[in-house]
């Protein structure tokens, strides 16, 4: 029989007690101090402190904790790259560009004449010093992502102003040290410049492909696609460390290579968040508090003087570099302090850095001890500033989503295939407002006879794991069950009972002969409702598209719902990274464009001429298979309608059978119900 005895002597060796202490921090610190209004990330850095070895060395800084640290890290950078909305980054390089050069250059000249002439180093001691200056570490990201305004501009410039400052500052470290080991500069430049290029080959060019390839044959349920994308996270970290740049780089690399193929609103992203925000992320922060010591400060005064330089230095450069580029690009004082609470905290950089130049000597111990309460000071100032900025910054935006919006948002998913369900649900949840609490309905309908109640029941059992998948995604589902005398007459009469605003509902082919005699269900649907009704036949996971492929009509800007599928294309381009293009004739593509500033996402789509609504059939040739196609179409006797819409279901039919596709019916301002209307999809 085996005895149970414990060493529980501190510091903690049995990696159980060790794990066990780790998370009754995670989980208390940000529960204590939300009472008293402290945000939670100032709690684990403090707590870290507490329990390190120059504290009451609970746990040793170990190679254990090193390596969970290191893992927080590079989740950090690559949930900066992942949330990031790549179009608003793609749009918005230059003003990255402009702010990572002042957030670079201003601390490397200041301080670098200040270490020079206060703290009085050498001058490649000082620049080594200097280029620290110009680091910062994402520490507070956690707390905009919380709240919700990551894609706002100045948290997208500042994250892209990062990766320039970090790259430079940790180029200059490479160089410095080289010549510092008496190499030669030339030859540095030249193998840097050429390990460079190879990585950016590799991580933005190969890995792409690998990645899409894996999104379209590997299905989406289980724990592959997420074991999938971390493995992306740290073959791109070893593939930067390979060309000797920064592991931080290579997981942000990540995140952009991964942002198309993981939606915002998706299942994998919900993954992401929650495993990073509830154990790596909180574990690096934690870690950050470990390495602190406190107790040279009190040994030596020296150190209060590098300490006191290298933390005004560090705070008063790096506000120069937000308030210009506030400046420069006409922010608000809230988002100048968001610029400055995010570009205001060192860490892993700073370490690395400094670290480096103590080994080389370049550095002695006060401005190792003088680094490391730079550290703590400029972690914890960074979360309250961020705090408070980020809560002002999401306020004035839902405000703002609150005035843009118009009425309840309410998605009915009427399925008659539960093997379809799932992409229905997938692409419902694309086109939702995120920020809506309204739940999706599903909707199952089944005749009134003998057999109503078995089927229901069935539906019920075949639904269960398609709505876990939903609810996985943080999306509320309420699944409604129906009874009724026909399946078109069940799902009107749930759109007016639920006050629905959007139908999301399966393509079923070409109509049979009964279909073309009593009309189809979806024609009867569109004859008796007024609200946007979305037809779906996707082939392949909608993440993977690469372009989508837009067929507007003549006058569409005339209908009641046209802000309304303009919104809903907005949300779905926005959340896969696809490139867009619209097909109209000339007149609408001149309207179009004068509308497009309302919605973000469509401002770079790309417009091309389309003479007649029945040269449809001539796109198909210009489809690829990553391709999406999306056509508006338009009820009967509505003002954007025309004879040729008759012909649709059998043009998309012949035309476009292996292509996926989307026709969208907008919103009318009352329900259409005249005899003999919407003939479309009868023959």
């Amino acid at each position: 029989m085996r005895t149970l005895l414990f060493d529980i002597a501190l510091p903690f060796k049995d990696p159980v007690f060790v794990f066990a202490t780790l998370l009754v921090i995670i989980l208390v610190m940000p529960i204590l101090l939300k009472k008293i209004h402290i945000p939670g990330i100032v709690g684990l850095i403090l707590a870290g402190v507490a329990i390190g070895p120059k504290g009451f060395k609970v746990i040793e800084l170990d190679p254990s904790i090193k390596l969970l640290s290191t893992i927080g890290l590079l989740y950090i950078m690559f949930l900066a790259g992942l949330e990031i909305d790549f179009r608003d980054f793609q749009r918005n390089r230059n003003k990255s560009l402009v702010y990572g050069f002042l957030t670079f250059s201003i601390p490397l000249s200041i301080g670098t004449v200040t270490t020079l002439y206060v703290l009085n180093f050498k001058l490649d001691s000082s620049l080594l010093l200097a280029s620290m200056y110009a680091t910062h570490t994402l520490i507070s990201y956690p707390i905009v992502s919380r709240l919700g305004v990551t894609k706002n501009e100045a948290v997208t410039i500042t994250v892209g102003g990062t990766i320039v400052t970090d790259t430079a500052a940790l180029l200059l470290l490479s160089f410095i040290t080289a010549y510092a080991k008496g190499g030669d500069l030339q030859d540095i430049a030249l193998k840097m410049s050429v390990s460079f290029a190879i990585f950016l080959l590799m991580v933005m060019g190969v890995f792409p492909r690998i990645a899409r390839w894996f999104f379209k044959s590997v299905e989406a349920e289980g724990t592959s696609q997420y074991i999938f994308s971390l493995l992306v996270v740290f073959a791109s970290a070893v593939m930067a460390e390979l060309a000797n740049i920064e592991p931080i780089i290579g997981a942000f690399m990540a995140g952009l290579v991964l942002n198309r193929l993981i939606p915002h609103s998706s299942v994998l992203m919900n993954r992401v968040n929650f495993i990073g925000n509830a154990l790596f992320i909180p574990l690096f922060l934690v870690s950050v508090g470990m390495r602190v010591d406190l107790n040279v400060l009190f040994a030596d005064v020296n150190s209060w003087k590098v300490a006191i330089t290298i933390i005004v230095v560090a705070y008063v450069t790096k506000w120069i570099a937000a308030f210009l580029t506030q400046k420069i690009y006409h922010y608000s004082k809230t988002e100048r302090q968001i610029i400055f609470g995010l570009g205001s905290s060192h860490a892993a950089a700073t370490l690395a850095i400094i670290l480096i130049g103590f080994d080389l000597k370049l550095f002695d111990a006060s401005v190792l001890n003088g680094t490391i309460l730079m550290i703590l000071v400029t972690c914890l100032a960074s979360t309250f500033i961020t705090e408070n900025a980020g809560k002002k910054l999401a306020v004035k935006e839902l405000e703002k989503a609150a005035a843009d919006t118009e009425g309840v948002e309410r998605i009915l998913v009427p399925v008659a295939n539960p093997a379809n369900f799932q992409a229905l649900i997938d692409l419902a949840i694309l086109i939702k407002n995120p920020k809506s609490q309204e739940p999706i309905y599903p909707l199952s309908v089944v005749n009134d006879d003998a057999e109503s109640r078995k089927r229901i029941l069935l539906n019920d059992k075949l639904f269960e794991n398609a709505i876990a998948h939903a609810r996985a995604a943080e999306v509320n589902v309420d699944v409604i069950s129906r009874v009724d005398l026909n399946v078109a007459g069940g799902i009107i009469r749930a759109v007016k009972d639920l006050a629905i605003s959007d139908v999301v509902i399966g393509w079923n082919g070409k109509p049979s002969a009964v279909d073309i005699f009593f009309g189809t269900i979806m024609s009867q649907v569109l004859q008796k409702t007024s609200q946007t009704v979305i037809v779906s036949k996707i082939n392949q996971p909608i993440n993977t598209f690469r372009r989508i492929i837009v067929v507007v009509p003549q006058r569409a800007e005339l209908e009641a719902g046209f802000g309304r599928w303009l919104m809903i294309i907005n949300r779905f381009v926005a959340q896969i990274g696809a490139k867009l293009t619209f097909y109209s004739v000339e007149q609408e593509s001149t309207k179009l464009q004068e509308q497009l500033v309302k919605y973000p996402a469509l401002l770079q789509s790309e417009f091309l001429h389309l003479p007649f609504w029945e040269n449809i059939g001539d796109i198909a040739p210009l489809l690829r298979g990553e391709d999406l196609l999306i056509v508006v179409s338009a009820r009967a006797q509505t003002l954007s309608y025309s004879k040729t819409m008759e012909r649709l279901p059998r043009l998309l039919s012949d035309n476009f059978e292996v292509h996926s596709f989307l026709i969208l019916f907008p919103e009318q301002a009352s329900a259409i119900d005249t005899e003999g209307v919407s003939q479309q999809f009868v023959g």
